[in-house]
């Protein structure tokens, strides 16, 4: 990539064709789209850093600003135009934005720039740059990779909390979590459009059966509402926003067959979809085990049919591997060893599913003992007295090969038992490993992991630990198992190494280090090392090692000269001898971990009755028994 240096002119002339958002429509109440005027600014910010604002111009979407800014760049890359309207109120509301590369102002050999932009989602904007300095490849590039040398870091690690930002994407919309400053009714069953306001509960996000209104795939219902204005004698709550309509007299519209009552602001947004019943549609299809995002187009459903004529031939006649049957995910570890049938019914499948994501199977009992309360379900797990890798790499300050490399054999190993039955895990890090009294790893911490991931099934969720998320999760890009092996080159780049391989003074810098900047390695480092650590840090997830076909996937990641030295069937028997055996004095000894987590006080999280009360009981179907009196010891 093409980075600048030196002196930045630019000249923001004009906009035209600027539109509001139906997010900036929210309150309005008369004018439409087309008649409402825009108090307009924009904001230049070069790399993430704020340059400055026009003006404002007030009540036009074709404002003129001819505002001009000069600034000092350094390694510059883009250069980012947003245009905001100023709200009166709050926070002022996003338009339309654009990013220009200085790469592709540069490439034609000429240092001054002058056209029309196009923003998105809507308009054009007019600027006018001139460029006074040079240009050079960024410094993470191959020519100037010598000018950067590894630096041992002094300084001890710290421990990093996990970090998740969700997009529930149902139909074309995308919800996100977020807290509401007033009373608001949860309207799944009504029409959302990308930027509208729709609410709903966390739970009846997946019951949206209606689309957004992308291109050409539209709502096949076109039955539109009768809508008239009407005086609501009690308080009512729009059917679409989900907030109050407010007023005494003529609050808002109610269509005159179904009876759904909308602001007037709301009445564009909603769904051509009077008299259908959509709350019994989405109960029948979840009766069924279908929700409405598993629905597939017409075109899909060809395209599967073809795909299933012409694999039929090849899948007559073969059995079922053990662990890839339909009850491969309440099974979980028990699924890889015989035992004898047992009948479970339905309800057997949901308890096993509330232990949450980090119990599969009961080949090992990791539960020792649970219990029921009035409003909680308590488990008492394995104690795991070893402590976690970090607070032992805090004391050596780094691992030798040896060391290194079984701790990786065994993760690796754990991962690739989890990746064959579905399972990415997403948040692997030196505080999630445990040592047990011999030392052999344990995972922990299933908080991140997502199930479900097969076959080609992929998520886009951005969570994880900032220095081990992948490159495809910042990209916010279709992923699967390839984000758990970049983790893996991660943290193995940290136990031998004793620092990560990117640092930044903040998150963002820290996110662009791992996009753009190559690693160093020490020079203790041995070449089998090296060679495993560029495999597993590959920035494109489809030459990573362990995702390429033609390897053999994550086969290949056994076969690397790195792990030569490990048998893996007796690593898996846990017959290798650890290279480090954690020095404990009693099998309750808490030694081997931070006071911050020893002298900390348990305390239940609170819990008030009236949300209690508000829990859907269908959750809990079949958890009728309870278990004996025992008390511990």
């Amino acid at each position: 990539m093409v980075v600048f240096n030196g002196l930045l002119k630019i000249k923001i002339c004009e906009a035209l064709d600027l539109k509001p958002t139906a997010w900036s429509l929210r309150h309005a109440v008369g004018p439409k789209t087309q008649t409402f005027l825009l108090d307009t600014y924009i904001a230049l910010n070069v790399d993430d850093s704020r340059v400055g604002q026009t003006s404002t111009k007030q009540k036009t979407n074709s404002p003129a600003w001819n505002d001009e800014f000069v600034t000092e760049v350094h390694d510059g890359r883009k250069i980012e135009l947003s245009v905001f309207h100023d709200a009166p109120i709050g926070y002022d509301d996003f338009v339309a934005n654009c990013i220009i590369q200085f790469e592709d102002i540069l490439q034609n050999g000429s240092k001054h720039y002058e056209e029309w932009i196009d923003l998105e989602p809507e308009g054009r904007v007019y600027v006018i740059m001139d460029l006074s300095g040079s240009s050079s490849e960024a410094p993470g590039s191959s020519e100037n990779a010598e000018e950067r040398v590894f630096r041992e870091r002094m300084r001890p690690r710290k421990r990093q909390g996990a970090v998740r930002r969700r997009v529930h994407q149902v139909n074309g919309h995308k919800f996100m979590a977020t807290y509401l400053r007033q009373p608001t009714y949860c309207s799944h069953f009504v029409w959302c459009l990308l930027v509208c306001t729709c609410v709903v509960h966390k739970r009846c996000h997946e019951l949206i059966i209606t689309k957004c209104e992308v291109g050409s795939q539209r709502f096949s219902v076109n039955m539109p509402h009768k809508f008239g204005i009407h005086n609501f004698k009690v308080l009512t709550f729009c059917d679409h926003c989900g907030s109050l309509l407010w007023g005494l007299l003529r609050q808002g519209l109610q269509c005159k067959v179904c009876k759904v009552n909308v602001h007037r602001r709301c009445e564009s947004n909603v769904a051509p979809n009077c008299g259908v019943d959509a709350r019994g549609i989405a109960k029948v299809l979840s009766d069924l085990g279908v929700t409405p995002d598993k629905i597939s187009s017409s075109a899909q459903r060809r395209k599967k049919v073809r795909e299933t004529a012409m694999s039929k031939g090849h899948l007559q006649g073969q059995g079922t591997l053990p662990g890839h049957g339909a009850g491969a995910r309440g099974r979980g570890l028990s699924a890889c060893f015989p035992s004898e049938p047992v009948g479970n019914s339905f309800c057997d499948f949901l308890f096993v599913l509330v232990f949450g994501k980090g119990f599969f199977g009961c080949s090992c009992k990791h539960i020792f003992f649970s219990r029921q309360a009035k409003d909680r379900l308590f488990f008492v797990m394995e104690y795991v007295n070893g402590g976690d890798l970090m607070f032992q790499i805090q004391r050596s300050r780094k691992f030798d090969e040896a060391r290194s490399r079984f701790y990786a054999a065994e993760v690796t190993s754990a991962l690739m038992f989890l990746h064959q039955h579905g399972v990415i895990y997403r948040d692997l890090k030196l505080d999630n490993i445990l040592l047990d009294a011999h030392g052999h790893c344990k995972l922990a911490d299933f908080g991140m992991c997502k199930e479900g991931i097969l076959n080609g099934v992929t998520t886009t969720t951005f969570c994880g630990t900032p220095d081990y998320i992948a490159p495809e999760i910042l990209q916010e890009l279709e992923y699967g198992p390839s984000v758990d092996w970049w983790a893996l080159g991660v943290l193995m780049y940290e136990m031998m190494a004793g620092q990560p391989p990117f640092e930044a003074d903040n998150e963002d810098d820290l996110f662009e280090s791992i996009l753009h900047d190559d690693v160093l390695y020490p020079v203790w480092l041995s070449k089998e090392a090296v060679s495993i650590l560029k495999a597993f840090m590959t920035k494109s997830p489809n030459k990573r090692l362990g995702c390429v076909i033609t390897q053999g996937l994550e086969e290949a990641i056994k076969v690397h000269p790195f792990f030569k030295e490990i048998d893996w069937v007796l690593l898996e028997q846990k017959r290798v001898k650890p290279p480090f055996k954690p020095r404990i004095k009693t099998k309750r000894d808490v030694n081997n971990f931070d006071q911050d987590f020893t002298r900390e006080e348990p305390v239940l999280t609170p819990v008030e009755d009236a949300i209690i009360k508000q829990i859907n009981q269908d959750e809990f179907k079949g958890f009728s028994y309870f278990g004996g009196e025992e008390t511990l010891s």
